[in-house]
């Protein structure tokens, strides 16, 4: 599997939870002249429609759903094949009554537009909005699917602008729709859909046949898809940022083309692109890798204030290749939830898509956090399934707190003998470090001892950070005075918009914040007074009362926008941590017992790493070299 690359927001985030680890440690009204613009497009495009069927779209621009083009006498139809050739026979076939076929199963309403063959809406029936309203990934032209192909006589065609034939059929319990851009009876381009029963992916293949006189092989034939992705959740900021083009390549690995105003890549053997919609996706997947493609992501929130329809447009163009002159691809189409178990059950590698993190992080989440979560929900409501994952986890990483505590608490009871050690050697700092060295590794007390057992938090904090954001099963789950787990609470409406932090109040994040205040407090309290203050060092008391403050701040602004199971996560997490500390520091750790052990290491002789050898081999050398530079003097 690939790995990810860094977005923004995880650098952030991750940037974020180590910074609080380390310092643990130390509708306007259109104008008339608008109105007038407006019907003047639509009448153009109406005009287009009948008059040239070769017009390009722009690149996030689709089309009106067209009228099938009709020949309405012996003249019109040396017209129309003027216009598309041998294709105008199709023309003579269309219904002016029926614009689109519906087909549908239990889980997906679909719409095919009989110009063009392709899907024109897709109604997700089993879930909602956060507005209550149905979910739409396709709707009101917001995506085209379309093949630019030159025919033998020189016209270029692009078959969201002709007329296909429609029949729907059953086959067993499958739903199979034919869409057909016809020569003539036994000649034809065909969109071929199967739907089966309660499934979000479809079967698709393009294939034709007796097109290899007509169709131009040796010219570029360009399958081109584009979708404006509609905004589904409350915060259009939470939302975008999970918002991207995803693909599948060089046989199983997996990549996303990045976040940003506008982003392009150009990967070669591609066998799927996702337009994922943070919590929805639209994939197309194909069973031969496409040799090329041309990804592009363009952002469509200018300002986040307003109510937006779309949050991103994006495109994918990838090449078509004949086969004995004729189409024959065999793909897949999937409109549904991103929801990882879904995803995974397909066997297709699509379950990539969901932003769990990269290497260690990502494997936290799919071998522990998700299978566990999983197993909590079942028998516990979502936010206590939280409370109790975050109470399983943080007695896992006890051992962790205690190692560090303990640490803190031996340096604490060293700091009277390392004060001593440099005002001693005040005037030889090599020598002071000399000696605080030997005194550190006599007692068993290094500050290191508590660092690297704190870091191995790390992974689990922000494989987390990552787990919920993405947790499908969190979307419109409710919990005390939340609406939805995986998006922000809200407590109050702000009646202006604080930059970075928003227009509402969040009651988690208020929370979490505290409890990190008070766990920051505890810890570097204890931190502060182990820490010998060094000469011409910055004094770290002041520096950690100052991050004290900083970091909850930090917290609050960047979590109100967060999913409010995470923020719930922390607030438990902490709130359990200031617990831990407290049974630590009065019911487990005795400073009398501890200092007595300290002074029994004393006593005994220690013997040396290879490291800590070449590190005082290294000192001497260094006060040697300083002696001989003072004697020259």
């Amino acid at each position: 599997m690939e790995e990810k690359k860094f977005d923004v927001n995880s650098i952030i985030g991750f940037v974020l939870l180590l910074g609080i680890m380390l310092w643990y440690l130390y509708q306007n009204q259109p104008t008339p002249e608008e109105l007038a613009a407006q019907e003047k497009t639509k009448q153009e495009q109406v005009d287009n429609q009948t008059n040239s069927v070769t017009t390009k779209t722009d690149a996030y621009t689709a089309p009106a759903i067209a009228k099938p083009l009709q020949p309405t006498d012996s003249l019109g139809l040396v017209a129309l094949k003027n216009k598309i050739g041998a294709f105008a026979y199709s023309a003579t076939l269309a219904d002016p009554n029926q614009n689109e076929t519906v087909f549908e199963n239990e889980v997906l309403y679909l719409k095919v537009n009989n110009t063009g063959g392709y899907i024109s809406e897709v109604k997700l029936k089993q879930h909602v909005d956060y507005k209550n309203e149905a979910i739409y990934l396709v709707k009101n032209n917001n995506s085209i699917f379309n093949i630019e192909f030159s025919t033998t006589d020189n016209r270029t065609l692009n078959t969201k602008d002709l007329p296909f034939e429609s029949n729907l059929e059953t086959n067993g319990d499958n739903k199979v729709l034919s869409m057909r851009l016809k020569v003539s009876p036994t000649q034809f381009l065909e969109y071929r859909y199967e739907l089966k029963p309660n499934d979000y992916m479809l079967g698709f293949t393009v294939r034709s046949q007796g097109l290899s006189n007509v169709v131009n092989g040796s010219q570029d034939i360009t399958l081109d898809w584009r979708l404006k992705a509609f905004r589904q959740s409350k915060s259009i900021t939470y939302e975008n940022r999970y918002t991207e083009v995803n693909y599948e390549y060089d046989e199983g690995k997996d990549d996303y083309i990045g976040l940003g105003d506008f982003k392009e890549e150009t990967p070669e053997d591609v066998t799927y692109v996702s337009f994922k919609q943070h919590f929805f996706s639209s994939i197309l997947l194909s069973d031969s890798p496409f040799k090329t493609s041309r990804l592009e992501s363009r952002n469509l929130v200018q300002d986040e204030q307003i109510d937006t329809v779309y949050t991103k447009a994006f495109a994918a163009k990838l090449p078509l290749t004949l086969v004995g002159g004729e189409f024959n691809k065999n793909m897949n189409l999937y409109y549904g939830p991103t929801d990882y178990k879904l995803l995974e059950s397909y066997d297709r590698n699509l379950e990539e898509t969901v932003s769990l993190g990269w290497g260690l992080f990502g494997w936290l989440n799919k071998h522990v956090f998700i299978p566990l979560f999983g197993l909590l929900s079942t028998y516990f409501p979502y936010g206590i399934a939280i409370i109790v994952m975050t109470l399983l986890v943080k007695m896992l990483l006890s051992f962790v707190q205690y190692k560090q505590f303990l640490s803190q608490a031996k340096m604490k009871i060293l700091k009277p003998e390392l004060e001593a050690i440099r005002l001693k050697y005040k005037d030889n700092k090599m020598k002071a470090q000399q000696e605080t060295m030997a005194l550190q590794n006599k007692a068993g007390a290094s500050p290191l001892s508590g660092c690297l057992p704190a870091l191995l938090q790390l992974p689990v904090f922000y494989a987390l950070f990552q787990f919920f954001p993405s947790e499908f099963s969190l979307r419109q789950k409710s919990f005390l005075w939340v609406e939805d787990l995986s998006s922000y609470d809200t407590i109050a409406e702000l009646p202006f918009h604080i930059p970075f932090y928003g227009s509402h109040i969040s009651l988690f994040p208020i929370l979490a914040s505290i409890a990190i205040f008070f766990y920051m407090k505890m810890t570097t309290g204890q931190q502060a007074v182990a820490q010998p203050t060094q000469e011409g060092m910055p004094d770290m008391s002041k520096m950690m009362k100052y991050m004290i403050f900083i970091s909850p701040i930090m917290m609050l602004f960047f979590f109100n926008n967060y999913a409010s199971g995470l923020s719930l996560y922390y607030f438990i997490s902490n709130s359990i941590s200031i617990g831990i500390m407290l049974v630590i520091k009065h019911y487990i750790i005795d400073e009398k017992k501890v200092l007595a052990k300290i002074e029994v290491k004393k006593k005994q002789p220690k013997k040396q790493s290879r490291f800590q050898k070449k590190m005082a081999e290294m000192m001497e050398q260094a006060e040697q070299q300083k002696r001989n530079q003072q004697k020259r003097k």
